[in-house]
């Protein structure tokens, strides 16, 4: 099946609660790099540095990371609904309280509050786009990359274009349209099923107890350095202003859109997975070296040209922590996010320090380590990553084989699972 058939259970063919939800996280999504642009910005209009300033994104998701634990253990008991408008209210909240910040602890504190809701909302989005979309895991997955490749091209251009005249407005701008989310998910989107068992805080580390899953998270921590290192360190070597800024970015999230929907399934299919991400890893750590050693021009091509990248990797890894474990996704989402969230955290504080305990250069290095070191993993521990059979074939279009039977199903927390 063509996920991006129109007909039934094609991408474009979706019940409206799966696009209102759909639509709220490109603006969730949107949260990550809308400061990217204006980071010079408020480090010039709250007098700080840009190591401090790159808390904004540490503070964030050090508390995304820990309140992955706790996504589950809520929506299990408050249902998948109320835990996006949960969610979405905390965003609303804090976002608007950043954008009156007085100072730049005031600020990251604001953005760890938005971090929680964020979790809250990201986790739970996924498990309710793929659980209630029409055309299977497949689908969903690809519209819940496209959401968040459309929010991260998004976010820079409105952080540009509202930073421009004050850096305040884009965190305004944002809590207005996680407010309009609020209110599509409250019309559109119906209570999800709760699940038979509740879920406790303890069951995404354990479900990391399983190798495959944990290969995958491991893997993706690496990988997420590399990201957020583009991400939160690259905006202060660019040195352009938050039109510039946020142009570039924009075009790196396009790249990141357009490739993880459309040519990271088109790659999967050909080569199979884990030599996509293995060698999109590696063309990565080759793409930031360049870009931390080479000129201005190179810089900026090298920054839009990793959106590609990081575009099939998001894909891949996605898939990977969904449907490599026998764990319920939302159970095993969370553990994987869990572990991943701690390398973004990490990246934008080590980054800028890093540079000052070196040079400008040595960032990137680390960060084209970590990377390889990803690709390793994934070379290493190839066999607990590989995913079921029936899943494989199902994601790339194809039927299985006599040897390869229909996967069975189960059903928890209102998402269909495969169960070994």
């Amino acid at each position: 099946m063509d996920p991006f058939d129109a007909g039934a259970g094609g991408l474009l063919k979706q019940p409206k609660s799966v696009w209102a939800t759909a639509g709220a996280s490109v603006v969730a999504f949107m949260g990550i790099g809308l400061v990217d642009p204006i980071l010079p910005s408020i480090a010039q209009g709250l007098d700080a540095t840009a190591s401090q300033v790159s808390l904004l994104f540490t503070s964030y998701f050090l508390i995304t990371a820990v309140a992955m634990l706790v996504t589950g253990f809520v929506s299990s008991r408050i249902g998948g609904r109320r835990t996006l408008l949960l969610g979405l209210a905390f965003v609303v909240v804090f976002a608007g309280l950043a954008g009156t910040s007085g100072s730049v602890g005031e600020l990251v504190g604001f953005r760890a509050g938005w971090g929680l809701g964020n979790a809250l909302f990201v986790s739970t989005a996924l498990a309710v786009i793929v659980g209630a979309a029409a055309g299977g895991s497949a689908a969903a997955i690809l519209l819940y990359e496209s959401a968040l490749g459309l929010g991260m091209a998004c976010g820079p251009l409105l952080g540009a274009l509202l930073g421009d005249a004050s850096w305040r407005y884009p965190f305004f701008g944002t809590a207005f349209l996680m407010a309009v989310g609020f209110l599509c998910i409250a019309v559109f989107l119906k209570e999800q099923p709760k699940p038979a068992r509740k879920t406790s805080l303890l069951d995404p580390i354990k479900a990391l107890g399983h190798g495959g899953l944990a290969s995958a998270a491991v893997s993706a921590f690496f990988y997420n350095y590399t990201f957020f290192t583009v991400l939160a360190f690259t905006p202060f070597v660019l040195n352009m202003s938050p039109y510039k800024s946020g142009a570039v970015f924009f075009a790196w999230g396009v790249l990141l859109a357009v490739f993880s929907v459309i040519v990271a399934p088109r790659f999967q299919k050909r080569f199979g997975s884990l030599k996509v991400l293995g060698g999109s890893l590696v063309l990565l750590a080759a793409d930031v070296l360049v870009l931390g050693y080479g000129s201005h021009t190179a810089a900026v091509v090298c920054t839009i040209l990793s959106g590609a990248f990081i575009g099939v990797n998001n894909t891949v890894y996605t898939e990977l922590a969904l449907g490599v474990s026998d764990a319920p996704r939302p159970v095993a989402s969370a553990g994987y996010n869990f572990v991943r969230w701690f390398a973004a955290a990490a990246a934008p504080f080590f980054a800028p320090k890093i540079e000052e305990w070196t040079d400008v250069h040595i960032p990137f290095v680390v960060a084209a380590l970590t990377a390889v070191a990803g690709a390793v993993v994934v070379v290493v521990r190839r066999k607990a990553l590989t995913l079921p059979q029936a899943l494989d074939s199902a994601r790339a279009g194809g039927t299985p084989t006599a040897e390869e039977p229909e996967p069975k199903h189960a059903t928890e927390d209102g998402v269909t699972v495969f169960a070994n």
